[in-house]
């Protein structure tokens, strides 16, 4: 697991909901993250994770509550939505590259348009990152012409190079087939020591429980229980929390 420090708060989200139509996905959600954290969050399908990732950056309207960023309400509009989702940059399941562009494409134009760098630079940027994640080499391919894994490669690249403070990971590895999943988490683990702060929805509880600092586990639209990899994987206070992990780990 990551070493723990005192850290600055990034988020505090206060009785969050989220209803479609006549169904809550979200109920009265309660959230922190600390600077440089990494936090899985475990749970069955439908159980409102990914829901969760997409109201925190905004992609999906939260019903009530509120969410700060560094203290501020970012549902205010105080805090200009392209330079939030620059700085809570997020990583999907269908990795979402523009299929019309190549790999270094992919990862210079949000540079240009959103953090106005010049070409040159942000071209710099991406081929650093690219050659961070092992896909330097194939720069001027286009996505179709990559496996999912190094889509996914790709993709968290382009994240970076938005130079964030805070990556949303919506179950990276689950449109992966098994043999390309470790590139990825590969890849993941090492960002996890460089201080970056990481909310990870993910089915891969090696991850969560090596990796983390904290894990969640959610269940019907609520975080059921919230602690230490060590307490959940091994000493769950939550009975739901327990028959979850007993029916993924088969023990």
């Amino acid at each position: 697991m990551a070493e723990t420090t005192a850290r600055e708060r990034v988020f505090d989200i206060h009785h969050l909901e989220k209803k479609f139509g006549e169904n809550t996905v979200l109920r009265d959600i309660n959230f922190t993250a600390d600077k440089g954290e990494v936090v899985c969050i475990i749970g069955a399908s439908g159980s409102g994770k990914s829901t969760l990732l997409r109201c925190i950056n905004l992609l999906t309207e939260p019903t009530s509550g509120e969410i700060l960023y560094h203290g501020r309400n970012i549902q205010d509009g105080s805090v200009p939505l392209s330079k939030y989702r620059a700085k809570v940059g997020m990583v999907f399941q269908q990795f979402n590259l523009f299929n019309n562009m190549t790999v270094l494409q992919n990862c210079v134009i949000g540079q240009m348009k959103v953090l106005k760098k010049n070409r040159a630079d942000a071209e710099k940027s991406a081929k650093d990152f690219l050659e961070r994640v092992g896909m330097l080499q194939y720069q001027e391919a286009k996505p179709k012409q990559l496996s999912g894994g190094q889509k996914q490669r790709v993709a968290i690249a382009r994240a970076l190079a938005m130079e964030p403070e805070v990556l949303l990971f919506d179950e990276p590895t689950s449109a992966l087939d098994p043999e390309m999943v470790g590139e990825v988490l590969r890849v993941m683990r090492g960002l996890a020591t460089t201080g970056l702060t990481m909310l990870v929805v993910t089915h891969e509880m090696a991850f969560a429980r090596d990796v983390s600092h904290r894990v969640c586990f959610m269940e019907n639209g609520v975080i059921a229980e919230d602690d230490t990899p060590e307490v959940i994987f091994t000493n769950p206070k939550n009975e739901r929390t327990r028959a979850f992990l007993s029916r993924v780990l088969g023990n």
